[in-house]
Formats: C-alpha cells, structure tokens, sequence
C-alpha cells in the first residue's frame, strides 16, 4: 500500500526542472526542541489569537514510517500575528532526543528541523498546546506521534553515474544511473542539470505522468513534445526531480548523463528503490554545478544549522 500521500506545494517552486509531472506537484501534509524549555519567552499577548492548525507533515505513525531527514511541517489556518507565543507552545518528544529547532517559512507555516538526524526506529511526539496561548484559551491543543523507520541514506554521483544505497549505514545496492544531461539555460539556470546537494524523498508514484509542459511545450506536433507514463517515480524536490525507472535508453545508464534532470535508473534498481523509500529519507547527489536551493521542496539540510535556527521567533525575540 502506497502510503505517501500527494505532496501540496510547500515552497516556492524554483525554476524548474525537466522532469515536470502532470497537474500539480506530489502532496505535504507537523516541536519545542525535545530538551529545550522555550516557555519564558512567550509574549504575553492581549489580543484574542483564535489560531488553530490547519496541517500536519508528516502522518502518524499507524500511517507511514518516515526517514531519519523528515520535517515536521505545520500549517495554521491562518496568519500568526506572534510567532513568538506560538513557537513557544510547540514541542517535540523523541524517544532518542536530538537537538531541533523551528523555522517560520511563511505567515502561517513553521517547519521543525534536528541538528543531525534522528535516530532510527524510534518515535516522535509532537504537541501543540495551543490553548496556553494568552487569548487563545478556546483553541484546541493538537498531538501527533511519528514513527521513524530505517535509516537510509543514498548518495549519487553525476560523474560516476551510480546511485549507492546503504541501509542503517551498510551499502544495500548499487544502482547505476543516468542524471541530467544539461543544455537548457532558463534565467542562467541551466534546468537540464540535476542539482547536487541534499535532498529528502516526498513522495512516490507506483506510475507518474511526466510531460513538457513545464517549458511551455503543449503542441504533440512540436519536436520537444513530450507526454511519458514513468514508472517507479520518487519525488525528490519541488521542481520536478525524481528518482525514477529511465524510459528506454538503458544503455546509457552508469555510462552518461542523459536525463532532462531527473535521475534515471535501472527498472529493477528504481522498483527496488521504490519499494523501501520512506518519506524522509535522505538523497545526497554530487557532480553537478547546479546547486539545490533550500527551499526547493524539503531541501532545508541544505542550511546549516546556524543558518537554520536563524529562522526562529523564538530566537528573534531574544536577541
């Protein structure tokens, strides 16, 4: 049972890659870190609030297991006037606690990111205590517990044309690959170049429906049509990067780099690869000079820590 759900659009999509899906993309469905006690620093807010939460990423734990990269994303249903006072009420419990801390994305989205990442086969309980928000006392507190599966990390390399997936830190499978191919510069980006950096898995698609009209080419008679069932299709950014089965040209896999971005594998190595992904999970690709924005879908690894933990209110308000 495929229990990785459609991806909503999260971020702001970069400019996007080749490998562009039919219709919108893949859908997202949510911390205090788990030691840090954060309540001093709630502001003693006056006004009624009335915040509730409209969405939680990921699902449960009687849903899906999830990879040791995975956010907790949440999305209230509606702007937060004091981020301070709601970041404060907002906690993580892991049974192998990590340093995290949140980053505010937008008006009314927050994502909960750890320093490393968790430890795998584990669970995580998120609660939103709401309620204790001065002028919010009506709100309902919000809990969720993830589950943590494997550990996987993959790493890809452009150059060497292999994709090697080790499973709680031993190589599981080598699987020989085919990445972007590069040629299309859009905005000096050249789109056609997989991006290297670190990626985490979205979503997945048993068969996805990938197409040209994220160039703008919806004419069958025009030569730079296309329209392409895919099987065993892993979402890995927002701009339409996936790790999928090549559609023919098996020749030039672990030979060349031949994709319109996406990373092309063998139909055994990409069911495989389907078949164990969690969402989550960690996806390293080198080699190219086209850098992946953090942004991009559920890129945030690609901050360092300093960086991310920039992003919080909490951290605002004390400074």
């Amino acid at each position: 049972m495929n229990v990785f759900p459609r991806i909503l659009a999260a971020a702001a999509l970069v400019t996007a890659v080749a490998c562009a899906v039919e219709g919108a993309p893949v859908a997202q469905q949510a911390a205090r870190p788990q030691t840090v006690q954060a309540a001093q620093t709630v502001t003693k807010a006056k006004k009624k609030f009335k915040i509730g939460i409209d969405d939680i990423t990921p699902m449960g734990e009687k849903t899906e297991k999830v990879g040791v990269g995975f956010p907790i994303i949440v999305t209230f249903d509606r702007d937060v006037p004091d981020k301070a006072a709601v970041e404060s009420v907002l906690q993580v419990e892991a049974e192998q606690p990590v340093e995290g801390a949140w980053r505010w994305v937008s008006p009314r989205k927050v994502i909960y990111r750890t320093k490393t990442y968790w430890k795998p086969y584990q669970k995580v309980l998120f609660k939103a205590l709401l309620s204790e928000i001065p002028g919010n006392e009506k709100a309902k507190n919000v809990s969720r517990r993830f589950a943590v599966g494997a550990k996987h990390v993959s790493l890809v390399d452009t150059r060497k044309h292999v994709m090697k997936v080790y499973r709680n830190g031993k190589l599981a499978k080598k699987i020989p690959i085919s990445a972007g191919r590069g040629g299309l510069v859009r905005n000096g980006v050249d789109v056609y170049l997989t991006t290297s950096g670190v990626h985490l898995t979205m979503g997945k698609k048993a068969v996805e429906t990938m197409t040209s009209s994220w160039m703008g080419v919806t004419d069958p008679k025009d030569p730079r049509y296309y329209k392409e069932e895919i099987p065993w299709a892993v979402r890995i950014s927002d701009s339409g990067e996936y790790v999928h089965q090549s559609f023919g040209d098996y020749q030039y896999l672990g030979r060349s780099n031949q994709s319109h971005g996406c990373v092309r594998a063998t139909p055994a190595g990409a069911k495989w690869f389907y078949q164990i992904s969690q969402r989550g999970d960690v996806v390293k690709i080198v080699g190219t000079k086209r850098k992946l924005q953090w942004n991009n879908g559920w890129s945030y690894w690609q901050l360092n820590w300093t960086q991310w933990k920039k992003g919080s209110a909490l951290r605002t308000a004390q400074s």
